[in-house]
Order: C-alpha cells, then sequence, then structure tokens
C-alpha cells in the first residue's frame, strides 16, 4: 500500500513510490511531480536549485528525453530553456515537428555541477545518481505514453535502452527497445554547441534524425485512420 499522497512517502523513497503509483494506474502527472520536488534519492538535490521535472502533454505522442538540467533549467525549474533547448527547438521546427505538442524531459532531474569561477559548469552525472532518478523517468514514461521516444545522447539512451548501445552507431534508427512503438536515439543538442566548425553539419544531421520521428509518426496517423 502506497502512502495516502506520494509527498508523504519518506523522500529516499519516492521515486519507486512514484513508479509503483503510475503502473498501478494510480498517480497523475501533477502528483509525481509535486513529490519529486522534495525527492533525495540522490545527493545531487543538495547543490541545485530545484528538481527539474519533464514538461508537456500528457498522454503525448512524441516524448524527448535527455541527460539532466543545466544552468538555466535549474533557475527557471523547466527543462531545454537554456542554449541547448533553443537548438532542440529549432531542430525540432527544421523537422516540422511541434514542440508544444511534445513531452519533453531529462533521466536526471537536478543539476551536478562544478564551480569555475562565477560560472556552474555541467558535470555528468555518473552511474548510481543515474540509477537513484530512473525511477521518475520511468514514471513520467508511464504516464505519457508516448507513440515515440527519443533518446537524447548516451546518458538517455544507456540508463533506458542499456550500456550496449551507441549513439554514434545507433542514431537515426528504430531501436529494439519496449517503452514505445517507435524507440529512436540521436545526439544530445548541447553537443551541437559544442561541434565548432562541423555545427552546421552536426546541426543537419540532427535534424534528419528527427524527420525519421516525424515521417514515422505521420504514417502512424494515416494508418490508424
Amino acid at each position: 500500500m502506497r502512502p495516502a499522497t506520494l509527498a508523504a512517502a519518506p523522500p529516499e523513497d519516492r521515486p519507486t513510490a512514484a513508479l509503483v503509483a503510475a503502473r498501478s494506474g494510480s498517480a497523475e502527472l501533477d502528483e509525481v511531480r509535486a513529490a519529486a520536488a522534495g525527492c533525495r534519492a540522490c545527493d545531487l538535490w543538495a547543490r541545485a536549485t530545484q528538481t527539474v521535472f519533464g514538461k508537456g502533454p500528457v498522454p503525448a505522442r512524441l516524448m524527448l528525453v535527455g541527460e539532466q538540467p543545466g544552468d538555466r533549467e535549474d533557475v527557471e525549474g523547466e527543462p531545454f530553456v537554456g542554449p541547448a533547448g533553443g537548438v532542440l527547438a529549432r531542430a525540432l521546427e527544421e523537422a516540422g515537428i511541434d514542440r508544444e505538442q511534445a513531452f519533453v524531459t531529462n533521466v536526471v532531474k537536478h543539476f551536478k555541477w562544478r564551480p569555475s569561477g562565477k560560472r556552474r559548469l555541467h558535470e555528468r552525472p555518473n552511474r548510481t545518481e543515474v540509477g537513484a532518478c530512473l525511477p521518475w523517468v520511468q514514471t513520467e514514461l508511464e504516464l505519457v505514453r508516448p507513440e515515440a521516444l527519443v533518446l537524447l545522447g548516451a546518458t538517455a539512451l544507456n540508463a533506458l535502452g542499456g550500456p550496449e548501445l551507441s549513439v554514434l552507431r545507433d542514431r537515426g534508427q528504430a531501436l529494439d527497445l519496449a517503452q514505445a512503438p517507435l524507440v529512436l536515439t540521436t545526439v544530445h543538442p548541447s553537443s551541437i554547441l559544442r561541434a565548432g566548425e562541423d555545427r552546421d553539419a552536426a546541426f543537419g544531421a540532427f535534424v534528419r534524425d528527427l524527420r525519421v520521428v516525424q515521417r514515422w509518426l505521420d504514417r502512424r496517423a494515416l494508418s490508424l485512420e
């Protein structure tokens, strides 16, 4: 039996409690988001401004999962609102995908960073931190029930698909995974910001991967009419 509300569960147990509730059909996104705000399943909460949960319609035809919030996301409390989010928004538009109709989130819900002068620089979450947060994104999947799932970058791919998968090898093609009828991986948009002189080519490849998803969604919609 779960607590009367998920927020009443011990802070370190909330990820698992939320997943159990979602699988039983007894949880809604707002309740799960409120419970996540007090999560203490790992230590990342101590240096983060706030929990950054997913955003978008529930259910949604498309769900995109990245690694973790960045500096801007940590301040504003929403996923993909910083520079990488700008790249993602432009790529989705060029691919013909309405971002407002997609649910966007991250595997890890707190910003992991190290100081560099007055700046906070991203640090990749470790396996323990990813594992502690994984039930949250699994809960989002249960609630959103996407037709297409896009895993942005290696952290999301390996967390939800397994360590044997590779973004560079497997990007842009359907993966044999059970989380959605179509599961596809591509690069994280932050990698495009780091691409230097190759940025335009990297962005074009990113858009092509997203167009694979859009064409698949269009074909699926026609087949269901």
